[in-house]
């Protein structure tokens, strides 16, 4: 295993694992929820470890392992980008996710969510797919996709709410030009300008 690309990507995994110290509000107790969706990234950077010190064989040939290295670095770097970006874009901290008694006291809608509605956990999917292109191997293909697939119900569960808030015919304008993820290239955002 590449032992720098190895570096940034568990540098990447702890920058995600500070920022509920750092950065998100946590209101009330991280309840089972919560920990069911961290629980990948606490284990894919247990794995990484695990593998480089026990030589645990990726499953893809030695030659493509190298080739994916590199790769694993820009998503990795790009990951860490993402997170400070959008960190950068808020003015107060938001609510953690998993949260219940999350109630939005604003929507964001320029910086890095000019184009992603969940930019944080946009970061977050390249964390694990710079993981899984560091150490191909069926478990950290096992973590993407569990980390796909939570985030994606949390995404959900945060746009019901923010559509059902206060803030909810605006939302619904963002959501039309927005991606969740992915940005939406073709489409320009409403009101992803900063506010004076």
């Amino acid at each position: 295993m590449n032992e720098p690309a190895l570096l940034v990507i568990l540098l990447n995994f702890s920058v995600i694992g500070l920022l509920p110290r750092v950065f998100f509000r946590v209101d009330g107790r991280l309840g089972p929820r919560w920990w069911a969706m961290a629980l990948p990234f606490f284990l894919c950077p247990a794995l990484l470890v695990g593998a480089y010190l026990t030589r645990l064989d990726p499953i893809t040939p030695g030659a493509w392992t190298r080739l994916l290295a590199p790769v694993s670095v820009v998503f990795g770097v790009a990951s860490v980008a993402l997170i400070f970006f959008t960190l950068g874009t808020h003015r107060i901290p938001i609510a953690l996710w998993q949260q219940d008694n999350d109630v939005p006291e604003h929507i964001v809608t320029y910086g890095a969510y000019g184009r992603i509605r969940h930019p944080f956990f946009a970061a977050f999917l390249l964390a694990f797919l710079a993981a899984l292109a560091l150490f191909p191997h069926w478990a950290t293909v096992a973590f993407l996709t569990y980390a796909v697939a939570g985030l994606s119900v949390t995404a959900a569960q945060e746009e019901r709410r923010l559509s059902a808030s206060e803030f909810g015919t605006e939302y619904q304008a963002y959501i039309a030009h927005t991606g969740r993820f992915l940005p939406r290239l073709t489409a320009r955002a409403a009101g992803t300008e900063a506010p004076a």
